[in-house]
């Protein structure tokens, strides 16, 4: 296993101060704030704590100190506080012209034996028509939801 050595400046062991001692802040954010004060090996730290007592102090796991201090050394301090954002990057069904052609399909004449359009008929009909290869009718639903097209309001016939 790799060891990591956490050396802070002066202005990061002052802004972590800051995090741990005023404010609020996510609970995640302090506690990585007390381990990475705790480990620092820099010249500003007066004495340093073995990792095992802060896992004691701070009920938490050795493991999540090494995430820690692996996340500081190699990605900053900014994202070992803060985290990152998700990396996945959804497309989305319901463009413009898709939404468009719901919400006339859904203010018309529902199929034969049917009162009104349910969200699982709508599916199935778009599809049908290909306006897109495949969708959920809880797209559906956020799309009439976004429109603030109420189903039970106006009864067709």
């Amino acid at each position: 296993m790799k060891k990591y050595k956490v050396t802070l400046t002066k202005q990061e062991r002052e802004e972590l101060i800051a995090i741990t001692q005023k404010g609020k802040h996510r609970s995640q954010k302090v506690l990585n704030a007390l381990i990475l004060l705790n480990c620092d090996e820099g010249g500003f730290q007066e004495n340093r704590i073995k990792n095992v007592d802060i896992s004691s102090v701070l009920q938490i796991s050795m493991r999540k100190i090494d995430r820690t201090k692996k996340s500081f050394v190699e990605e900053g301090l900014e994202i070992t506080l803060n985290g990152t954002k998700g990396q996945r990057i959804y497309a989305k069904k319901a463009d413009g012209d898709f939404e468009a052609h719901l919400v006339a399909l859904s203010c018309s004449e529902p199929p034969e034996g049917f009162s009104r359009w349910s969200l699982r008929l709508l599916c199935d009909k778009v599809v049908e028509l290909n306006y897109v290869d495949k969708i959920s009718h809880e797209t559906i639903r956020r799309v009439l939801k976004k429109t603030k097209l109420s189903h039970g309001v106006n009864k067709v016939g």
